[in-house]
């Protein structure tokens, strides 16, 4: 099956946009058809490193939202990875439910995973319940990011309410490991793909793109068995 892969989480600042470059950079790299879509028209960050591959999304506007579903019909073969925007839930649910989405996209033969990428902040854990409640559909598949790269200490998820829902429903746990911090910098400031930070030596130096090199290596680990259904 097709896959539509909803990169969100509500909450500025907790790796969106990082957790759709991976992802995209992990289908490149695999050499599997993909389409990106960016809904942050300000500060389209997944545009910045994949323009190639994504393209931009108005949530506020139906008829760009459209693009999406019109993009599972005629190319059935790619998956989708649509990185969300702050603050965007609330209309991209009315969208959903107007269109029923997700029966659409169960009709077209798409499994949707919905990716919760969160800090350890309490705000990340209420924001999990509400999008729990909000998409009770059994056939959804909810993933958990914990972003290392924005706190370190997730307890106060795993002793939640939010989180003892959200697996009794099957959702996967998935761990976003720190990437070093002036390794981080280099690549934002050189817009560059995680790939050319793994192998351009005149961008980076040995030691960098090794640590590029085990970063990706760990985390595409847990993106196979996670894309595999394991």
């Amino acid at each position: 099956m097709s896959k539509v892969h909803f990169i969100g989480g509500e909450k500025g600042g907790v790796g969106k946009s990082m957790t759709s470059r991976l992802l995209a950079q992990y289908y490149i790299d695999r050499e599997l058809p993909f389409l990106g879509f960016d809904s942050d028209a300000s500060h389209g960050t997944f545009s910045r490193f994949y323009g190639e591959f994504a393209s931009p999304v108005i949530v506020g506007e139906d008829d760009s939202l459209d693009g999406i579903l019109e993009a599972c019909e005629s190319k059935p073969d790619h998956d989708l990875i649509i990185d969300l925007a702050a603050q965007t839930s609330t209309r991209l649910g009315e969208w959903i439910d107007e269109t029923d989405v997700f029966g659409l996209l169960d009709e077209l033969g798409y499994e949707v995973f919905l990716w919760h990428v969160m800090d350890d902040g309490a705000d990340s854990i209420d924001l999990l319940g509400k999008s729990l409640a909000r998409y009770p559909q059994p056939e959804l598949k909810f993933v958990l990011v914990q972003n290392f790269g924005r706190g370190n200490d997730f307890s106060q998820l795993h002793d939640s309410d939010a989180y003892q829902s959200a697996k009794s429903r099957g959702a996967s746990l998935f761990e976003l490991g720190k990437l070093h911090a002036k390794l981080t910098h280099k690549v934002d400031f050189a817009n560059a793909s995680f790939w050319a930070a793994a192998n351009n030596r005149d961008m980076m130096n040995i030691a960098e793109r090794q640590r590029m090199r085990v970063w990706l290596k760990n985390n595409y680990s847990q993106l196979e068995n996670l894309l595999a259904g394991q």
